[in-house]
């Protein structure tokens, strides 16, 4: 490395330092149910995604090594070369039939798969609408394709129909659930809009899929909706299902286009097939132990009613994502700092990841959390402020 570029980027890296957006890892050296060990010392984990407590399942684990016995470790190629098992059809098969959908194809990241769908349906130039809040690979997905991307203001409807007015989309993109306000999308209105102008409306439900719904089948179950309104529905392994993947569901003609042309699924290898085997157990699990759900519900309104009490400023989210913003980069770091002094783990999510001034703790709960564990944290909340 020249010495010049060397300089420009310790001068990049000291000013991020200062505005106080420097992103340390957390090295943890184990973890069980809503606890783990940093340094030797046990920390209440209020960040994690694994909502309903199923990543340390001892089925999925058992799933998990069963498969690694029969098909090994990795999956040895991609999809379409020699990578493709058993247990990857199995999956998409009872993916498709739970979410109500044609078909299924599973993708080795979310992030793969909001890139290898937008750019396998959207042509250079077409028009994408996406969320301003939206996930990141889902805003990556349309500049990497050389869509034309306009983002209409958070949960607006109004404002994405009259952009839809103006000028053709080819899609309406949107989170179902914002991974940091915690709040649904108004996907009825947005699904009436889309059919209104003939435009594809595609949801990514990575933190409703598992969570929301009377089955679980996320948020597109929640509202009622199905294939005709939703014709593309991505969702993650690695949130309530507690294992790692993706997948993407629609009709057969949808799928099977992803399968000749997306990039991201055609040239990255396959998800290793002892992973899917587990993610199937995970599937049944989410299906069969509906009360992991109810729990969470009950933590969720355990820790809103005790938050509104101490009047923390919580954003109004119904779903396990409950983010207390704080404002100021510096003061999240100090705040999440002072937490884990008292043994709670919840990291200090800054910009870019959420908008300049309204630097945050994004907590989230999980199934695994006890009561006291809940007030535990509202009492070294109430303590720090």
């Amino acid at each position: 490395m020249s010495v010049e570029l060397g300089q420009t980027l310790e001068q990049r890296l000291a000013r991020r330092n200062s505005d106080g957006r420097y992103r340390r890892r957390l090295l943890i050296d184990g973890r069980r149910g809503a606890e783990i060990v940093v340094a030797g010392r046990c920390l209440v984990n209020f960040c994690s995604n694994d909502y309903l407590g199923l990543a340390d399942h001892p089925q999925v684990i058992q799933a998990l090594a069963q498969g690694a016995a029969i098909y090994g470790v990795g999956s040895g190629a991609s999809h379409l070369v020699c990578g493709h098992f058993r247990p990857h059809d199995a999956l998409e098969r009872e993916l498709a039939e739970f979410t109500g959908r044609e078909r299924v194809l599973v993708f080795s990241t979310g992030y793969q798969a909001n890139l290898g769908v937008i750019a396998a349906l959207a042509g250079r130039g077409d028009l994408v609408l996406e969320d301003r809040l939206n996930h990141a690979s889902l805003l990556d997905g349309a500049k990497i394709a050389g869509c034309r991307l306009k983002r209409y203001p958070h949960c607006n409807h109004q404002a994405l129909a009259a952009l839809l007015e103006e000028s053709q989309a080819r899609f309406i993109a949107t989170d179902g659930v914002f991974s940091m306000d915690g709040d649904l999308a108004p996907l009825p209105e947005l699904a009436m809009i889309a059919a209104r102008h003939k435009c594809w409306l595609y949801v990514d439900d990575a933190h409703g899929f598992g969570v929301l719904g009377q089955r679980g089948a996320g948020t597109l179950e929640h509202f009622g909706l199905g294939q005709k309104e939703v014709p593309i529905l991505m969702a993650t392994f690695g949130k309530a299902l507690g294992v790692f993947g993706a997948f993407v569901a629609g009709g057969e003609e949808v799928i099977e286009t992803l399968i000749q042309e997306a990039r991201t699924y055609i040239y990255t290898t396959a998800l290793p097939p002892a992973l899917a085997q587990a993610v199937l157990t995970s599937l049944r699990l989410v299906q069969k132990e509906a009360w992991r759900r109810e729990r969470l519900k009950e933590l969720i309104e355990r820790f809103r009613l005790g938050a509104k009490a101490l009047g923390l400023p919580l954003l109004p989210s119904e779903t396990p994502i409950q983010p207390l913003v704080v404002g100021d980069s510096q003061k999240a770091v100090e705040l999440s700092r002072k937490l884990m002094d008292k043994g709670f783990w919840v990291a200090a999510i800054r910009p870019p990841t959420v908008p300049s001034g309204s630097a945050r703790l994004r907590i989230t709960l999980t199934c695994a959390h006890s009561l006291d564990q809940v007030d535990g944290l509202l009492q070294a909340l109430e303590r720090s402020l």
